[in-house]
């Protein structure tokens, strides 16, 4: 037998659009597609499809679901790898709430607040899901731990650092400078050595850099912090012309 999209979605709670994904991601490809474009699923798919959907309840990202899918990972080593990220997330959030609760005994007790203690354990995790589904759990871990691992010192002089490149970027999209011109390849440079400092010196792809410069300009939260759409395409141009003259496909 075989099924509808329409009807696979519906019967498994999801949609459409969420099974074209997982096939433009090569992770549950139709068993045929009809003359008139529709995607058709026979039981081997659906079987597919149950395991996806089982592997994302116990919160696996879709990239280590698709080695498990395609073979290339064994599930209890995919979910090893999930629960240490599990585990250095609990640890985050008892940290946060002892934070919380010495705040709050602090404030009663008319005691002077310590900033390191008021802000322990709220870091970067705000986007956890979105980088582990775009690249993967390894990617997040390495960022995270690399993160824990900075003084109180080096965690403002990052953050001061990120403001003045998205200042600089802001400013020079408004500028009306061209997106090749040395000014904003210059600021594209500075983009590269910003994201390679965060990934401990590792490499960064041709594939990484520009799809981060997509989901600058694709999501409006990201955009945001480079002056809203127009400026975040400005940084995706500058950046993918960057990548082009200095980094391999």
């Amino acid at each position: 037998m075989e099924w509808s999209i329409q009807e696979v979605a519906r019967a498994a709670g999801a949609t459409s659009r969420t099974l074209r994904h997982y096939q433009d991601i090569g992770l549950l490809p139709p068993s045929r597609i009809g003359h008139n474009g529709y995607r058709y699923y026979d039981d081997g798919s659906l079987l597919t499809l149950q395991r996806i959907l089982l592997l994302r309840q116990l919160g696996l990202g879709l990239p280590e679901i698709a080695k498990v899918v395609h073979g290339r990972t064994e599930t209890t080593a995919a979910l090893r790898g999930h629960l240490e990220i599990l585990l250095q997330e609990r640890d985050r959030i008892e940290r946060q709430i002892a934070s919380v609760q010495s705040t709050i005994n602090k404030t009663e007790r008319g005691v002077q607040l310590m900033a390191d203690e008021m802000f322990d354990g709220f870091d970067h995790t705000k986007y956890k899901e979105e980088v582990e589904e775009r690249w993967g759990q390894d990617a997040y871990a390495k960022g995270d731990q690399w993160w824990r691992n900075l003084s109180s010192d080096e965690r403002t002089a990052w953050v001061d650092r990120t403001k003045d490149l998205m200042a600089a970027w802001t400013a020079a999209a408004a500028s009306g400078i061209p997106a090749d011109s040395a000014e904003a390849q210059n600021l594209a440079q500075r983009q590269f050595d910003w994201l390679a400092s965060a990934n401990g010196g590792q490499e960064i792809s041709y594939g990484y850099f520009t799809g981060l410069g997509d989901t600058y300009a694709a999501d409006p939260r990201f955009g945001a912090n480079y002056g809203g759409d127009a400026g975040a395409r400005f940084v995706r141009d500058a950046m993918k012309i960057y990548a082009d003259r200095h980094l391999t496909t």
